[in-house]
C-alpha cells in the first residue's frame, strides 16, 4: 500500500513546501503585521530578533510560491540555524527544553529544499518549462 504512495513523491513535495512555507509565513505576519496576535513577538529592527519578522515574511511567501526555492530555503535554512543558537541555545542544547523545537525543524526542512528544490507545483518549475 505505502509504495504507491510514492508515485507522489513529486507532488508531495510541492505540499509540504508549500505548507511549511505558509506556516513560516504566519510567523513573519505575526512579527510584522501583528496578524494573528502573539504575545511577546520582537518588534521589528536591526537586530537577529527584529530581521526573523521580515525574514519570515519575504523567505515564506518565496517558498510558497516556489520561486527562487534552493537559495531562498539555504539561506532560510542558515537563519533557523543562527535564530536557534541566538534565541534557544542559551536556554541548554536540547530543543525540547529550550523552546526550539520548531525553529530546528524548519532548519532542516529548508535545508531539505535547497538539495530538493520545489517540486513541479511551483514557479521555479514553471519557469524550468519556459526554458
Amino acid at each position: 500500500m505505502f509504495n504507491k504512495l510514492s508515485a507522489y513523491q513529486p507532488q508531495l513535495l510541492s505540499v509540504l513546501r508549500i505548507v511549511a512555507g505558509l506556516l513560516f509565513l504566519c510567523h513573519g505576519t505575526a512579527k510584522v503585521l501583528g496578524f494573528p496576535a502573539v504575545e511577546g513577538v520582537p518588534p521589528p529592527g536591526l537586530s537577529i530578533a527584529g530581521l526573523s519578522g521580515p525574514l519570515e515574511l519575504i523567505f515564506g511567501a518565496l517558498l510558497v510560491l516556489g520561486l527562487f526555492t534552493r537559495p531562498v530555503a539555504f539561506l532560510a535554512s542558515g537563519f533557523c540555524a543562527v535564530g536557534y543558537w541566538y534565541a534557544h541555545g542559551p536556554q541548554g542544547p536540547f530543543p525540547i527544553s529550550n523552546g526550539g523545537e520548531t525553529i530546528a525543524l524548519y532548519c532542516f526542512v529548508w535545508l531539505f529544499f535547497a538539495a530538493a528544490g520545489a517540486g513541479p507545483w511551483s514557479v521555479d518549475a514553471a519557469m524550468a518549462k519556459k526554458a
